[in-house]
């Protein structure tokens, strides 16, 4: 367990995006090959999902756990294959996509699932709120897995 939390665990990508029309976006479709979490999530997502636009942020570093982790994740995905499907439904769908990231090191996802229109329309990335950890004045994850191994 121990090995798959550590393999979660890479320098820290920051970027906001707020209020962007898709016809002024540049894909961010090229993964950084130093986060191999953020780079899975970016592959999967695009070869199942065909994307007219993917945004996956790393908010790892708004929560507790140690730096350069890759375990709290937004992800924003435009595509035309969620025509005709609820919000549950593009969820799971990104969801089931993700399954072996969500089953192992990644402990957050935040998704927007949108449509073409719906993204025209309304091109808002809503932002995280403040992580209200329950690590926060607590042992960090570093010493909590420390302290399982004793």
């Amino acid at each position: 367990m121990l090995t798959s939390i550590l393999r979660c665990v890479r320098p820290v990508s920051t970027s906001i995006a707020i209020n962007r029309s898709l016809a002024h976006f540049k894909p961010l479709m090229d993964p950084d090959p130093s986060r191999p979490v953020e780079k899975a999530i970016r592959t999967k997502l695009t070869n199942t999902l065909k994307p007219d636009h993917l945004e996956v942020f790393n908010e790892s570093h708004m929560h507790a756990v140690p730096p350069g982790s890759e375990s709290h994740f937004r992800v924003l995905v435009i595509s035309s294959q969620f025509e005709g499907l609820s919000l549950i439904q593009r969820h799971r769908l990104v969801n089931e996509t993700l399954k072996e990231e969500l089953s192992s090191c990644v402990h957050a996802l935040a998704i927007q699932a949108k449509t073409p229109d719906q993204w025209r329309s309304n091109p808002t990335l809503n932002k995280s709120p403040p992580c209200m950890g329950g690590s926060r004045g607590g042992p960090t994850v570093e010493e909590k897995l420390n302290a399982g191994q004793k």
